[in-house]
Protein backbone atom coordinates (compact mmCIF):
# COMPACT_ATOMS: atom_id res chain seq x y z
CA UNK A 1 0.00 0.00 0.00
CA UNK A 2 1.45 3.37 -0.92
CA UNK A 3 1.96 6.15 1.63
CA UNK A 4 -0.86 8.37 0.33
CA UNK A 5 -3.49 5.64 0.71
CA UNK A 6 -2.16 4.74 4.15
CA UNK A 7 -2.34 8.38 5.27
CA UNK A 8 -5.89 8.67 3.94
CA UNK A 9 -6.94 5.57 5.86
CA UNK A 10 -5.33 6.87 9.04
CA UNK A 11 -7.14 10.20 8.63
CA UNK A 12 -10.47 8.39 8.28
CA UNK A 13 -9.76 6.30 11.38
CA UNK A 14 -8.85 9.43 13.37
CA UNK A 15 -12.06 11.14 12.29
CA UNK A 16 -14.09 8.10 13.35
CA UNK A 17 -12.42 8.06 16.75
CA UNK A 18 -13.05 11.77 17.29
CA UNK A 19 -16.69 11.36 16.29
CA UNK A 20 -17.18 8.93 19.19
CA UNK A 21 -15.77 11.30 21.83
CA UNK A 22 -18.00 13.52 23.95
CA UNK A 23 -15.29 16.02 24.95
CA UNK A 24 -12.84 17.39 22.40
CA UNK A 25 -9.49 19.08 22.86
CA UNK A 26 -8.82 22.39 21.13
CA UNK A 27 -7.06 20.69 18.21
CA UNK A 28 -9.80 18.09 17.85
CA UNK A 29 -12.43 20.84 17.89
CA UNK A 30 -10.59 22.63 15.08
CA UNK A 31 -10.52 19.44 13.02
CA UNK A 32 -14.12 18.55 13.86
CA UNK A 33 -15.58 21.96 13.00
CA UNK A 34 -13.19 22.94 10.23
CA UNK A 35 -12.55 26.23 12.03
CA UNK A 36 -9.02 27.61 12.02
CA UNK A 37 -7.06 27.76 15.26
CA UNK A 38 -6.96 31.55 15.25
CA UNK A 39 -10.70 31.91 14.71
CA UNK A 40 -11.53 29.34 17.39
CA UNK A 41 -9.25 31.21 19.83
CA UNK A 42 -11.07 34.41 18.92
CA UNK A 43 -14.46 32.78 19.55
CA UNK A 44 -13.35 31.50 22.95
CA UNK A 45 -11.75 34.80 24.01
CA UNK A 46 -14.98 36.63 23.14
CA UNK A 47 -17.11 33.93 24.86
CA UNK A 48 -19.05 33.37 21.65
CA UNK A 49 -18.69 29.61 21.89
CA UNK A 50 -19.05 27.33 24.90
CA UNK A 51 -15.80 25.85 26.26
CA UNK A 52 -14.20 24.60 29.44
CA UNK A 53 -10.80 25.32 30.98
CA UNK A 54 -10.67 23.01 34.03
CA UNK A 55 -6.97 23.43 34.78
CA UNK A 56 -6.67 27.02 33.59
CA UNK A 57 -4.61 26.15 30.51
CA UNK A 58 -6.05 23.55 28.18
CA UNK A 59 -9.35 24.29 26.43
CA UNK A 60 -11.98 21.59 25.99
CA UNK A 61 -15.28 21.54 24.12
CA UNK A 62 -18.46 19.53 24.64
CA UNK A 63 -19.19 18.01 21.24
CA UNK A 64 -22.97 18.38 21.62
CA UNK A 65 -22.59 22.10 22.36
CA UNK A 66 -20.31 22.47 19.35
CA UNK A 67 -22.94 20.78 17.18
CA UNK A 68 -25.64 23.11 18.53
CA UNK A 69 -23.45 26.14 17.89
CA UNK A 70 -22.59 24.97 14.37
CA UNK A 71 -26.26 24.45 13.50
CA UNK A 72 -27.68 27.68 14.91
CA UNK A 73 -29.18 30.19 12.49
CA UNK A 74 -30.15 27.40 10.13
CA UNK A 75 -32.06 28.02 6.96
CA UNK A 76 -35.17 26.06 6.00
CA UNK A 77 -35.52 24.47 2.60
CA UNK A 78 -38.27 25.58 0.25
CA UNK A 79 -40.09 22.28 0.87
CA UNK A 80 -40.02 22.84 4.65
CA UNK A 81 -41.41 26.37 4.25
CA UNK A 82 -44.17 25.18 1.94
CA UNK A 83 -45.10 22.35 4.33
CA UNK A 84 -45.28 24.76 7.28
CA UNK A 85 -47.46 27.14 5.25
CA UNK A 86 -49.77 24.28 4.30
CA UNK A 87 -50.01 23.07 7.91
CA UNK A 88 -50.72 26.62 9.09
CA UNK A 89 -53.43 27.10 6.46
CA UNK A 90 -55.07 23.79 7.34
CA UNK A 91 -55.01 24.54 11.07
CA UNK A 92 -56.67 27.96 10.50
CA UNK A 93 -59.43 26.43 8.35
CA UNK A 94 -60.32 23.91 11.05
CA UNK A 95 -60.85 26.72 13.63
Amino acid sequence: MDNIKLEQRLDRIERLLVSNKKVLTFEEACDYTGISRSYLYKLTSQNKISFSKPNGKMIFFDKEKLDTWLLKNGSKSQDEIEQEALNYSLSKKSN
